[in-house]
């Protein structure tokens, strides 16, 4: 494999292409890609394609080659379906804290961030992106290759977690994350949920809502949300935001898919009636997938 393929085979996992495969049955644009990343001539036409976005995941998950795309599989299988289930938590995926967007965040009992810096990542956003994350999240870790291990260490301050991924996939925590949904702030938790979901959480705590006009509606939102402390704030969005962002009617759909998908299939909004479309497009022949394009 040469490293100009890399891009290609990362772009694989991309939402676009997960996209046209459940609402379509078919992507031109896997097709493509799978010429691209040398993937469609590697494989024998017999396979389906499922086996290429398995064969594309074990290329990236090789160390110096890794995409952010792992350590977010990483942590969806070791963390979210190994420790939680997605009856019992949810999981956000690019959710905007701030000026930032979230690589990963884990709802349960509390809400965990994750910050993805694999091998090719810069540091130099890290300080201003785990500020911006402790006034959403109770919990923040960051997950880094082992390069960036010592760097992350040092610049992050001592009640964010440090996880590392191993070479064989694994999690190693070398840095237990502190649980401080005290240091939330209910005015950043407000800009980083919708509306609606605002809505539900002062009602949940009895804050009356008073009728106004749709367009005055989220200016009085916002002034009964930044009244509530830290923790009803934090403790509201984690239980709105588990029913609002439940990722349970997709637990069929995960359990039928190869492992490297499971995440894609995960942060992609999919409707329930594309479900079967995803699951026949993956497991068509790749021969007949390259008369896609």
């Amino acid at each position: 494999m040469e490293i100009e393929q890399l891009p290609a085979i990362s772009r694989l996992f991309s939402s676009s292409v997960i996209r046209e495969l459940a609402r379509k049955g078919q992507s031109p644009l896997f097709a493509r890609l799978a010429k691209q990343s040398g993937l469609s001539d590697s494989l024998p036409g017999s396979e389906l394609v499922r086996n290429v976005f398995e064969a594309a995941f074990s290329i990236l998950r090789r160390e110096g080659f890794r995409h952010e795309y792992v350590y977010k599989a990483a942590l969806t299988k070791n963390i979210l379906l190994g420790k939680h289930s997605l009856r019992t938590a949810s999981m956000l995926t690019e959710f905007r804290a701030g000026e930032c967007k979230v690589d990963l965040a884990i709802l349960n009992g509390t809400a965990t961030a994750y910050e993805v810096k694999s091998e090719r990542d810069s540091l130099k956003r890290l300080e201003r992106q785990v500020t911006a994350y402790s006034k959403v999240f109770a919990r923040v870790y960051v997950i880094a290759a082992s390069n960036h291990v010592d760097s992350v260490i040092a610049a992050v301050p001592k009640d964010v977690g440090v996880l590392r991924l191993s070479n064989r996939f694994s999690i190693s925590q070398l840095r237990d994350a502190a649980d401080r949904p005290d240091r939330t702030a209910p005015e950043a938790i407000f800009e980083s949920i919708r509306k609606d979901e605002a809505h539900l959480i002062l009602s949940s705590l009895g804050k009356p809502i008073p009728a106004v006009p749709n367009t005055e509606l989220s200016c009085v939102l916002r002034e009964l949300f930044i009244k509530l402390t830290p923790f009803e704030a934090h403790h509201g969005m984690v239980r709105t935001l588990r029913k609002t962002r439940d990722l349970l009617p997709l637990s069929d759909l995960v359990a039928r898919l190869p492992t490297s998908l499971q995440t894609a299939a995960l942060s992609v909004p999919l409707r329930k009636l594309d479900h079967p479309r995803l699951l026949t497009a993956v497991n068509t022949s790749l021969d007949e997938a390259m008369c896609w394009l």
